[in-house]
C-alpha cells in the first residue's frame, strides 16, 4: 500500500508516461485500454517506478487521439468504463503506484455539449464559454495567429458569422478561461477525479490557456525558415503565456493540495518564464512545470552542464526540479543520440536532482518507428507532411513479446519489425539489456536518498565527460558520463563503482559511451 510521509510523495518518485492506445490491448480491437494497463502493472512494479501518468482517456471523437475531449468526467468506450478505471486505480494503489491523468483545459472537442451550445447562436448562454471574434474587415481571420498544426488559429462558423479560436485543429475550439463559469466547471471536473482517488494531473499546454484580451497580431519570427513548421512563422507572444494564466494555475494548485495531489504543467518556454509557473509563496502554482531541457539540448557535455547549472540556479527557493528525456510528442532519445548513448542518457535522467518522467518504451531503448505513408494517423503529419513533425513514430504499440504481445488483432498503428527484438520478455532475461539497466538504476535510486532527493553540485564538463555529485549528509556519489564515442581518462575520487552502463567498470577510464555511478569513500 502507499505510505504517506512528511515529504511530498512526488519528490522522490519516478513517473512513467503511458500512451494508452499503445500500451496493452485486452480485447483484441487493436487499441490499448484500461484493462490492458491493469494487466501489465507488474511491468511497472518490476521496473521500479512510483507513478503512472495516463494520456487522455476521456470520451473523444479522436480527431487528435484524445486531446479533443467531449466529456471531462467520463471514459471513452475504446478504453473501457468508469468501473474499469476504478478497478485500475484500486489495483495500482494496492501495488504502491500512484495514478495521474492527463487534463486538457485549453480546448475541448467541437462535439462537447458546451461547444454545441456555444456555436448554436450568438445569444446562447454558453456563447462566451469559447473565444469568438468578428472577422477582419476583409472577412478573413481576426488576426495572424497560427495554429500549432499549421494554418490560421481561427475557424469561421458560417451560421453565426464569427470565428472561433483554436490553437490546434478546427475540431479543438479553445475554451474561454476569462469566463468564471468555465473556470468553475473545469475545476469541478478536476474535483470529480480527485474524489475518485486520482493522485494528480499532467496539465496539457498550460501556457496556452489564456489569450491576449485585445487579440493583437503576433510579431513575425525573424528566424523563421522553411521546414520549421508553419506555427513558427510568428512568435506566440499574444496567443500564449498571458499573465492571467497564473491565477488559474494557482486555483488548480489550491484544489490539488487539498487532496495531496501533484500537478505537472506542460510548458514549452525558456527557463526564466518556465520558473514563473511555480508561482509564489502566497500563490503557488503547479508543483512541477515540465522541464524539457534534455529534449531540447545538444548532446554534448558542455551544453548539458550549462543547462543543468542554469536550470538549478533559476529554481525558486521552494521549487522542486524535474527532468524528462521524451514523451508522446517528441522523437525518442534512442533516435536522437543513438542506442549506446541512450544508455548514458538513462543514467543522466535518473541521477539528476528532481523528479524524472520516463516515456513508455524508452526503458526498452526503442527508436522512432518507421510508419508507412499509408498507415499514418497523426493529424500533425497529415497537415504538414514531410517536415518530420509527425508523432506516430513515438506512439506505436509497445512490443511485449517477439510476436508483439500487444494485441490479438490488428494494431491501430503498425509495430515496427525493428522493435520486436527489443520486446519486454526478451529484455527481462538479458542482464545487459536496456530494461535491466533501467531496473538496476531505479532500484539504486530508490535505495539511495542522495540520488532520490539529495543535493547536486560540482557540475563539470571536461571534453566529452560530464560529471556531478549527488549528496545526502556525508554520503556522496559522483556521476560520470562519457558523451563521446572514444575512451576518456578521468580523475575521480577514491570510491566504489555501484553501477555502469557496461558490464564492468573502473574509476580511472570511461570507455566509449560509458556512464557510471561512484560511491565516494
Amino acid at each position: 500500500m502507499i505510505v504517506s510521509s512528511a515529504q511530498p510523495w512526488w519528490q522522490a518518485a519516478t513517473i512513467y508516461q503511458i500512451y494508452p492506445r499503445s500500451f496493452a490491448d485486452s480485447d483484441g480491437d487493436g487499441i490499448g485500454d484500461l484493462r490492458g494497463i491493469a494487466d501489465r502493472l507488474d511491468h511497472l512494479v518490476t521496473l521500479g517506478v512510483d507513478a503512472l501518468w495516463i494520456s487522455p482517456i476521456f470520451p473523444s471523437p479522436m480527431a487528435d487521439f484524445g486531446y479533443d475531449v467531449a466529456d471531462y468526467t467520463g471514459i471513452d468506450p475504446r478504453f473501457g468504463t468508469l468501473a474499469d478505471f476504478d478497478a485500475l486505480l484500486a489495483k495500482a494503489h494496492g501495488l504502491g503506484l500512484r495514478v495521474l491523468l492527463d487534463f486538457v483545459p485549453n480546448h475541448s472537442s467541437d462535439q462537447h455539449p458546451w461547444f454545441v451550445e456555444s456555436r448554436s447562436s450568438r445569444d446562447n448562454p454558453k456563447r462566451d464559454w469559447y473565444i469568438w471574434h468578428d472577422p477582419a474587415p476583409d472577412g478573413g481571420p481576426p488576426n495572424n495567429w497560427i495554429s500549432d498544426f499549421g494554418g490560421p488559429a481561427w475557424t469561421l462558423d458560417v451560421a453565426t458569422g464569427q470565428y472561433y479560436s483554436r490553437a490546434f485543429l478546427p475540431e479543438q475550439p479553445d475554451l474561454n478561461w476569462r469566463n468564471p463559469d468555465v473556470r468553475a466547471a473545469m475545476l469541478d471536473a478536476m474535483r470529480f477525479w480527485f474524489d475518485r482517488g486520482v493522485d494528480g494531473f499532467r496539465i496539457d499546454v498550460l501556457w496556452h490557456m489564456v489569450k491576449h484580451a485585445d487579440f493583437p497580431d503576433n510579431p513575425l519570427n525573424p528566424d523563421y525558415c522553411d521546414g520549421m513548421g508553419d506555427m513558427h512563422r510568428v512568435l506566440q507572444l499574444n496567443s500564449t503565456d498571458q499573465p492571467e494564466v497564473h491565477a488559474i494555475a494557482a486555483d488548480m494548485r489550491e484544489l490539488a493540495d487539498r487532496y495531496n495531489a501533484v500537478l505537472v504543467g506542460e510548458i514549452y518556454l525558456p527557463v526564466p518564464k518556465l520558473m514563473t509557473y511555480y508561482g509564489s509563496a502566497d500563490a503557488p502554482e503547479v508543483h512541477l512545470p515540465f522541464n524539457f531541457q534534455l529534449i531540447e539540448a545538444g548532446w554534448n557535455a558542455a551544453e548539458l552542464a550549462d543547462r543543468i547549472t542554469e536550470y538549478e540556479a533559476a529554481l525558486p527557493a521552494d521549487g522542486w526540479p524535474n527532468w524528462v528525456l521524451g514523451n508522446h510528442d517528441r522523437p525518442r532519445i534512442a533516435t536522437r543520440v543513438g542506442a549506446a548513448q541512450a544508455r548514458v542518457a538513462a543514467i543522466l535522467l535518473l541521477t539528476l536532482r528532481g523528479t524524472p518522467t520516463l516515456y513508455q518504451g524508452d526503458e526498452l531503448g526503442l527508436p522512432d518507428a518507421q510508419v508507412p505513408a499509408d498507415k499514418v494517423q497523426d493529424p500533425r503529419e497529415l497537415r504538414e507532411p514531410g517536415l518530420g513533425l509527425g508523432r506516430d513514430p513515438v506512439r506505436t504499440p509497445l512490443p511485449w513479446t517477439g510476436e508483439d504481445g500487444f494485441t490479438t488483432g490488428e494494431p491501430w498503428l503498425p509495430i515496427d519489425p525493428a522493435h520486436l527484438p527489443l520486446n519486454v520478455s526478451a529484455q527481462s532475461d538479458d542482464p545487459q539489456s536496456m530494461l535491466t539497466l533501467y531496473r538496476r538504476l531505479l532500484a539504486l535510486r530508490r535505495a539511495t536518498p542522495a540520488l532520490a532527493t539529495g543535493t547536486i553540485g560540482d557540475v563539470r564538463a571536461e571534453g566529452d565527460v560530464l560529471t556531478y555529485v549527488r549528496s545526502d549528509g556525508t554520503d556522496r556519489y559522483r556521476i560520470a558520463l562519457n558523451l563521446g564515442h572514444a575512451s576518456a581518462a578521468i580523475d575521480l575520487e577514491p570510491g566504489t563503482v555501484l553501477l555502469s552502463t557496461h558490464d564492468t567498470a573502473t574509476a580511472a577510464t570511461l570507455r566509449p559511451d560509458e556512464a557510471l555511478i561512484l560511491k565516494v569513500d
